[in-house]
């Protein structure tokens, strides 16, 4: 591939595998990435993980937006109706996308707060911390795991809201899973699994967005020849139907209550991570 190697090519598309499986499941992509970029060590120098970061989010996210579409238009459409109408048939809908806002402004800020002063550039150099908050991740997992809760939709409260969303400030962390964080969030406000992980994954599209905005200036200074373009657009093409797969998946694990296997495997995990890397 010229001017980069076969191996290069393999890593790339082995990350947007990881992006993808790990972005909807309470498992922490980030973390994986992080754990996955010190098992190659420093030796593929030709990628960027920051824009690899970038691009395979977008995959993410458009797998997400196909797969909530009708929800996406739904809301857009009854969001903007109750405002020009005041129909009382639109208030559900802009009653809950104002919930989704509200539930997004934690996390946009201290994502710029993160971001600002590099919190986590440490992480870098230990990986052991990721470990560290996979058992975190598989603790919080292990007390809802059972709760089934009773709140539908229409119930959702400014105070449910807002408990969500500092709970996904949390996932800001790497090794915190925010599907994990923001699911368990709503369970512990009575959310129903459906209701729990509907709003997880309705919140993961405006701070999705915010991430890939931030990264648009790493892609406009980046230099890259087309073979390494190449690479990264099959990484995040790798990332997206990924993701689509394991959203679906996942949707049918919550459904059933099966989130132990999640506990798990964070356990595991994260104790090989702290034994071994």
């Amino acid at each position: 591939m010229g001017d980069i190697m076969i191996l290069d090519f393999i890593c790339f598309i082995i990350l947007g595998f990881i992006q993808g499986i790990t972005e909807p499941i309470p498992v922490s992509s980030s973390g994986h990435l992080l754990i996955f970029q010190n098992l190659i060590g420093k030796g593929i120098s030709e990628i960027d993980f920051g824009l690899l970061a970038t691009l395979t989010n977008a995959g993410s996210l458009i797998a997400i937006i196909i797969l909530f579409k009708e929800d996406i238009l739904n809301l857009i459409h009854d969001f903007f109706g109750y405002i020009g109408s005041k129909k009382k048939s639109y208030y559900p809908n802009f009653k809950y996308s104002l919930y989704i806002i509200l539930a997004t402004i934690p996390a946009g800020i201290m994502g710029l707060v993160v971001t600002k002063l590099g919190f986590f550039d440490f992480l870098e150099e230990n990986v052991k911390f990721v470990g560290v908050t996979l058992l975190i991740t598989a603790f919080f997992l292990f007390l809802i795991r059972n709760i089934k809760g009773r709140k539908e939709k229409k119930d959702i409260s400014i105070i449910d809201a807002l408990t969500v969303g500092l709970f996904q400030v949390v996932a800001l962390v790497p090794g915190i899973s925010r599907s994990g964080a923001t699911i368990v969030g709503g369970m512990t406000r009575n959310f129903t699994r459906e209701t729990a992980f509907k709003f997880s994954f309705i919140l993961y599209i405006p701070i999705s967005v915010a991430t890939m905005i931030l990264g648009v200036k790493d892609l406009f200074e980046s230099s890259l020849s087309i073979n390494l373009w190449i690479c990264y657009i099959a990484s995040a093409i790798v990332a997206g139907i990924f993701t689509y797969i394991a959203t679906k998946w996942f949707k049918k694990i919550v459904e059933k209550g099966n989130l132990i296997y999640f506990v798990w495997y964070c356990l595991i995990v994260g104790a090989l991570v702290i034994l071994f890397l």
